[in-house]
């Protein structure tokens, strides 16, 4: 069982960086592939980024190529989006979801989701 919580998220000018934190309580994150999914309002689901178990694997949505980067840091049981040149098109809730299975999956998959953080880009 996981426990999911994100943090990090805020209100950043365009042009600024965050880096959003999903951190677990329970089971350790080593062997689930994990996912950073935002939702903005009238808009749907999508996945922004997702870094794969053991290989490390990273997949990217276009959107935020060049721009976000997943990590994972496995002692700190922590799975980091470091978000840089943001827009205000990147503004929505961000959520971290978690699968156990070596590959990235669609939103579907997976089975661990946290509560969301806001991330809110405006001058």
């Amino acid at each position: 069982q996981l426990q999911l919580v994100e943090s990090g998220g805020g209100l950043v000018q365009p042009g600024g960086s965050l880096r959003l934190s999903c951190t677990s309580s329970g089971d350790t994150l080593d062997y689930y592939a994990i996912g950073w999914f935002r939702q903005a309002p009238g808009k749907e689901r999508e996945r922004v980024a997702c870094i794969a178990s053991s290989s490390g694997n990273t997949a990217y949505a276009d959107s935020v190529k060049g721009r976000f980067t997943i990590s994972r840091d496995n002692a700190k049981n922590a799975v980091y989006l470091q978000m840089n040149s943001l827009k205000p098109e990147d503004t929505a809730v961000y959520y971290c979801a978690a699968e156990y299975s070596y590959y990235c999956s669609g939103a579907e998959a997976m089975e661990y989701w946290g509560q969301g953080t806001q991330v809110t880009v405006s001058s």
